[in-house]
């Protein structure tokens, strides 16, 4: 979502409402129709774009995690073999999920087990994946540190990452969008610049 310039769809459209909706009051405190209500149509007209709301649940965060690893793999592939390069990357593209897409982690966090087995596992997989793109690039670059100990720096990192829905909004004390990118990029490289203290 975070990464179109063009108009969104009334797909997605109806997707960014129902992850803002499900966010603030829950999944089973949101109706279609108030969906609906929220990008223009009716409760009933969403079903011609989807079955349901667990349809609408599963598709947000299949989707997510599966734009995070696409992401993760496109930035591999552009870093020319340069694991410095390729770990900034990777940070800034979390980032920018991170500010853009906050909806979609509290979602994660609370509603994640309201997906079905399929789905559910599709995510653990797909995360799993986009974890491991983060290990190598740190392995390699912190090479005498044991690779558990990488993984539990890259999934204390991503935490640190996804504490944005925490933050509040820009005007409560947070020095803005760039501000705030600023001080999660420090926070994240000094989190895996420590690794090389140990």
């Amino acid at each position: 979502m975070s990464t179109r310039t063009d108009a969104p769809t009334r797909r997605e459209q109806i997707l960014r409402e129902a992850a803002r909706l499900f966010a603030e009051r829950g999944f089973h405190g949101v109706g279609v129709d108030e969906i609906g209500a929220a990008v223009g149509i009716s409760g009933p007209g969403l079903y011609r774009h989807f079955a349901g709301k667990d349809a609408m649940l599963a598709e947000l965060l299949v989707g997510i995690s599966g734009r995070l690893y696409d992401g993760g793999r496109k930035r591999v592939a552009e870093a020319d073999g340069d694991p410095e390069r390729l770990l900034g990357s990777l940070i800034d593209g979390h980032i920018d999920f991170a500010l853009d897409d906050r909806a979609l982690i509290t979602l994660h966090d609370r509603e994640l087990d309201r997906l079905r087995d399929s789905d559910r596992k599709l995510v653990r997989q797909l995360q799993r994946q986009y974890v491991e793109l983060w290990v190598a690039v740190v392995s390699e670059l912190y090479p005498p540190v044991p690779q558990a100990e990488v993984r539990g720096a890259v999934h204390a990192v991503f935490g640190l990452l996804n504490s944005t829905p925490h933050l509040g909004s820009y005007g409560t004390g947070l020095p803005g969008r760039a501000g705030t990118e600023a001080l999660l990029r420090r926070l994240a490289h000094g989190a895996f610049a420590s690794l090389d203290a140990r």
